[in-house]
């Protein structure tokens, strides 16, 4: 019973990240390119990134580790080192390249139509895209559990 309360918590933790975060294009792509529109945009994707998916993403490492410990699984097992690797890529890339891009972004949308502003932005939306892909690369992983090697 224990396997199966984590598993569950596991695939809802993971449902709700990646949800938020493919939201994120929806609001970007929607936002009106006046001042404040963009500041509350920016700033609302900031808050759930924070509050929301990032913290989803911390209970689907901890509760997928707890399944791995419970079934007896390796970490070496190739699927599973594979997509703990992206996950580590994910993390670094999340906090400590995108999570500054946004908050630069946020800083820099008093003047959207500046050179700097657009570029940010674009990073941004790239590696954002980047990080979801990769996202998607680690939930078929865990779902299709292909032979590696």
């Amino acid at each position: 019973m224990y396997y199966l309360i984590l598993k569950w918590l596991h695939i809802l933790s993971a449902i709700i990240a990646l949800g938020a975060n493919i939201t994120y294009f929806l609001w970007l792509f929607r936002m009106d390119k006046n001042r404040e529109s963009l500041l509350f945009t920016l700033r609302t994707i900031k808050i759930m990134d924070d509050w929301i998916a990032n913290p989803a993403y911390v209970l689907a490492f901890f509760t997928g580790a707890g399944m791995l410990d419970i079934a007896g699984l390796p970490y070496r097992t190739p699927w599973i080192l594979t997509a703990v690797i992206i996950y580590a890529a994910v993390s670094v890339l999340g906090l400590f390249v995108y999570s500054p891009i946004l908050k630069k972004q946020i800083k820099l949308a008093e003047n959207p139509d500046t050179a700097e502003y657009k570029n940010i932005a674009n990073t941004g939306l790239y590696l954002g895209a980047f990080i979801t892909i990769l996202v998607v690369a680690i939930t078929f992983l865990m779902v299709v559990k292909p032979q590696l090697w």
